[in-house]
């Protein structure tokens, strides 16, 4: 049975974005056709909290909560991946009996996503370009 790359893509993401190598758009090679899409990134709360620690210095649980209108868990769950990645940094403290955790963009963190932007604008020229 022939295996088909569909069955590799992520639901509702474009085969060109799902694969490791984005290779060429509508025909065009993209300029350093190596660039490989950061899926670590690439989910939509994931690239919320990055981003919007790329222009806080930090931000702390409840303020990335309401920004990104995640739920507790949800938003646990995709931080703890941007941690174990060391692309975030996390510090827990408590303000007297209220506990407080503060995240911070670390410097591998900011590189991954100048690069994951580098490549999505890649993208976006090699699109319009067509």
């Amino acid at each position: 049975m022939a295996k088909h790359s569909s069955m590799h893509r992520t639901p509702g993401v474009p085969a060109a974005a799902s694969s490791a190598k984005v290779r060429a758009v509508k025909g065009k090679v993209l300029k350093g056709d190596h660039l490989e899409l950061d899926r670590l990134i690439f989910e939509r709360v994931r690239l919320g909290i990055m981003s919007a620690l790329a222009v806080n210095e930090r931000l702390n649980f409840s303020e990335l909560k309401g920004l990104l209108n995640a739920s507790d868990g949800n938003l646990s769950a995709h931080a703890r991946k941007l941690e174990d990645a060391s692309y975030i940094s996390c510090r827990k403290s408590f303000d007297g009996r209220r506990p407080n955790t503060e995240y911070r963009l670390t410097a591998k963190g900011r590189k991954a996503l100048n690069r994951y932007l580098d490549h999505m604008e890649a993208v976006i020229r090699a699109t319009r370009a067509g």
